[in-house]
């Protein structure tokens, strides 16, 4: 049922009915558009004009599926008064509340519906044209909906021959999301995905979180799959303190080793059956590549052939590529992706999930050691960026 806020408004002129002469403005705060329109007909009349219409409540992406309420404008026609006038403000809260007279609307202003009203080239079965223009001026395009939610111009470029982006698709919404998001599995299902071999080096940038992806990941190997192993912290030119990791290493009944250049490479000792051998290694260098040089001969020694880039999610676009290409530099064949908590917009995440050639491994939700991690990236940004798909 339409409702009233508190409004001031000037005194409005009335026949000696009460009723408001034409051109008397009101405004209706309703839950949909079908109680706006039953409720702007039955107090203003057949021929009464919306003048405007917004959101109010819910606000984003997430406000399109919360209890959000329509604020509607709309104003007495010329030819025509309601027979039953709205109760003055303030005497009843089921009725509209006027906000003023207005004058006539020009002459060549096409109203939003009524008479001169236009329709949309489809109609489904049974709802009335101003119901579905009510709905157009409140939800916003399916385009800058995405946008909002991070989505790169690049990326809607690959989707905008999806029938959810043909112009004259009036289906709901939520229809519309469906088909972008079966989209995107189906651009992922052909990607090729590597396996994550027996001896793994994780590699990054200082301060993306580097070994706390990778105590994460030991958790999982220990504690979900029962695998034990190695791990071996190295140093290079410059240092990599990381004193949790030995505590850490400890605490899950892990062989914890350390390299640094002077000693003799074990040129990638044979590991026992079902054993694994992760390396935590310095911070990579993006300013100076020259600087990687030690550590990419270290990789190719040591036969790490599963190399882990760990990029902090919450760094803006330019810096998460520079830091792939990096990382890329360096032979990377997985990603991961930290700071999660941290970030707004995932929908940034798709071009580098989709288009990049590094299999995604897992997410960084929280600090936790031992959980925060979601070994299912894809769907975790699907659900975060097109939601009900």
């Amino acid at each position: 049922m339409a409702t009233t806020d508190s409004v001031s408004a000037p005194p409005q002129p009335s026949d000696a009915a009460g009723a408001p002469q034409p051109g008397a403005t009101y405004r209706f705060v309703v839950r949909t558009t079908e109680e706006a329109v039953t409720a702007i007909r039955e107090r203003l009349g057949e021929n009464a004009k919306v003048l405007s219409v917004r959101q109010v409540g819910g606000q984003g992406l997430s406000g399109l599926f919360s209890k959000a309420k329509l604020e509607v404008i709309a104003q007495v026609g010329e030819s025509e008064t309601p027979s039953t006038a709205p109760a003055p403000l303030g005497v009843s809260s089921d009725v509209a509340a006027p906000i003023g007279f207005a004058p006539p609307a020009p002459r060549d202003e096409r109203p939003a519906y009524g008479p001169g009203a236009t329709t949309p080239r489809a109609r489904s079965a049974g709802e009335p044209a101003e119901q579905r223009a009510l709905t157009r001026d409140v939800l916003p395009k399916l385009p800058d909906l995405l946008r909002r939610s991070g989505f790169s111009e690049a990326m809607l470029s690959r989707l905008e021959g999806t029938p959810a982006f043909a112009p004259d698709d009036e289906r709901p919404l939520h229809h519309r999301l469906a088909d972008v998001g079966q989209q995107l599995r189906r651009h992922a299902s052909t990607r090729r995905v590597r396996p994550l071999p027996d001896r793994v080096a994780f590699l990054g940038t200082p301060g993306v979180g580097r070994t706390t992806a990778l105590c994460k990941w030991l958790a999982r190997e220990v504690f979900a799959q029962s695998r034990s192993g190695r791990v071996l912290k190295a140093e290079f030119d410059r240092p990599n303190p990381a004193e949790g990791l030995a505590v850490f290493c400890e605490a899950l009944g892990l062989s914890l080793e350390y390299y640094a250049p002077e000693q003799t490479p074990s040129g990638g000792s044979t590991l026992p059956a079902g054993h694994f051998l992760y390396a935590d290694l310095p911070g990579i260098s993006l300013r100076n590549p020259a600087e990687n040089a030690e550590l990419a001969k270290f990789l190719d020694r040591e036969k790490f052939a599963g190399r882990v880039l760990v990029l902090n999610a919450a760094y803006d676009v330019p810096m998460l590529r520079r830091g792939y290409a990096a990382g890329s530099d360096l032979g990377a064949t997985h990603v991961v992706f930290t700071h999660m908590d941290e970030l707004e917009h995932w929908g940034k995440l798709w071009d580098f999930l989709l288009d990049g050639e590094l299999t995604p491994l897992f997410l960084a939700t929280g600090p936790s050691l031992t959980g925060d991690c979601d070994d299912d990236p894809l769907g975790a940004v699907l659900r975060r960026t097109v939601p009900g798909s």
